[in-house]
């Protein structure tokens, strides 16, 4: 029998008290309502410190972090996933440093300019969820990072999983990075481009209307979970507060569950 899968990708903005208004303290409740007003079953956020991740956990209630397998850098900045216990049963999960040394928190290569990383959950329900930000400034460093990403997730996956990819590529779909994915996983589809919807930017650096820029945030998939709808959340408070510099994608989809 089929069910509903909520999912949702957010890059969160790391905490930068020169955002003035839009700085963290001001914003974590709000983005906190706007992810667990869609009811979800995932949500991938990127871009967070251990101190934001925490003030998040504390809001999204009846949602778990998964973070049992990491010892925390304080200084760097996480890609995490969250889920519902009530529909979701957590099977193993981990981190892939996007490097030469995959398996070293911390570790960098390429010439990124931030560690960068994707984190992983599998779940009894045979869902594989990966979560992953990618370098800011060099497409040439994104493809490297996410070829490790690709022989890594090689090891842990199963024939029998449906996956599910989210993240912040920081580039188009038009670019190389998704033929990489193509490659390796044919089967994932873009429900954006799938629904026929219009590309646009989804960093807005909290400004109202962009004209600039191409959508950056993704949630691949399976073509077994079938789409019912994909959108950015362009939500403002009455104060004209951004939840963060990214819009919000959420995404539903109907689930062949058994």
């Amino acid at each position: 029998m089929a069910r509903t899968l909520a999912v949702i990708s957010s890059n969160i903005r790391y905490d930068e008290p020169a955002d003035k208004l839009h700085r963290w303290e001001n914003r974590r409740e709000f983005l906190s309502q706007l992810l667990l007003e869609y009811s979800p079953d995932i949500v991938a956020t990127q871009e967070g410190k251990h101190v934001q991740i925490q003030d998040i956990a504390e809001r999204l209630t009846g949602l778990r972090c998964v973070d049992g397998h990491r010892p925390w850098i304080e200084s760097l900045m996480y890609p995490c996933i969250f889920y519902n216990p009530a529909t979701l049963s957590l099977q193993a999960s981990g981190d892939i440093w996007l490097s030469e040394k995959p398996t070293t928190p911390g570790s960098s290569s390429f010439g990124s300019e931030f560690p960068r990383l994707c984190t992983w959950a599998a779940f009894e329900q045979g869902i594989f969820a990966m979560n992953v930000h990618l370098d800011n400034s060099n497409s040439t460093v994104r493809k490297s990072q996410m070829n490790v990403l690709i022989e890594q997730v090689r090891q842990q996956l199963s024939n029998d999983q449906t996956l599910l990819l989210m993240g912040d590529f920081n580039e188009s779909p038009e670019c190389p990075v998704r033929n990489l994915i193509n490659n390796e996983w044919p089967e994932l589809k873009d429900p954006w481009q799938e629904l026929g919807k219009q590309e646009e930017s989804s960093h807005h650096n909290f400004f109202e209307k962009i004209d600039y820029g191409t959508r950056v945030d993704w949630i691949l998939t399976d073509q077994e979970l079938k789409t019912q709808e994909m959108i950015l959340d362009k939500s403002q408070s009455k104060d004209g507060l951004f939840p963060s510099d990214h819009y919000i994608l959420k995404a539903r989809f109907n689930w062949p569950k058994e």
